[in-house]
Formats: C-alpha cells, sequence, structure tokens
C-alpha cells in the first residue's frame, strides 16, 4: 500500500466466507468514504438497519435478497446498489455471497 492509492487485486480472495457466519473487513477508512468486504454464509443475514449517510453495494459473487425500504430485489455478481441515508434495508444471502459496501461519509444526507 501507499500514501497516494489502495489497492487489492482480488476482492473475492480479501475475505474468506466463514461456515454458518457472517465477517466483514474494513478495507479503506477516511474522513468522507468507508469501504467494507462482507462474506455471507447461505442463510446469514444483515436484519433490517439504516445508515446515517447514504451507501453502495456492489456484489461481488453469489446470490443475495436485498429489501429497500418495501421493496426487494435479487442480487448477484455485477449488481450495484445505491442507497439514500436513513433507508431501511436488510440483505440475506441465498447462497454464499461477497459483497462491497463503501459508506459515504462525507455526503449530505437527504431527507
Amino acid at each position: 500500500m501507499s500514501d497516494l492509492f489502495t489497492t487489492y487485486a482480488d476482492l473475492a480472495a480479501e475475505i474468506d466466507i466463514q461456515k454458518d457466519g457472517t465477517i466483514s473487513k474494513t478495507l479503506y477508512q477516511d474522513d468522507s468514504l468507508k469501504v467494507v468486504l462482507f462474506g455471507f454464509d447461505a442463510g446469514q443475514e444483515l436484519s433490517e438497519h439504516t445508515a446515517a449517510v447514504p451507501a453502495m453495494l456492489q456484489f461481488l459473487d453469489g446470490d443475495a435478497t436485498v429489501t429497500l425500504g418495501d421493496q426487494t430485489i435479487d442480487a448477484a455478481a455485477n449488481t450495484f446498489v445505491h442507497m439514500a441515508a436513513k433507508l431501511p434495508h436488510s440483505i440475506s444471502a441465498n447462497e454464499p455471497t461477497r459483497m462491497l459496501l463503501l459508506l459515504l461519509k462525507g455526503a449530505k444526507a437527504n431527507g
């Protein structure tokens, strides 16, 4: 790593999915951005919650169901989601799944 940039050649290799568990690893953090890599085993979930700042999800592999407010979407490899701050959401993995979360700490929250 460098003070001028952060790079990961293979994001999926940065986290091993734990049997019957959910694991997370912070890859980067500064005053305006936090980047967290998640690994969900099949059947694992993040129950409904909100984030104080806007957030983006990028699914690297697997298959998950994402609830955004009162809507539900299927998420697989290459699915991208942008969420406004304070939007209730949850994630449930249908099979082992890796997901990148970007919390936009420097962004203004709407609403």
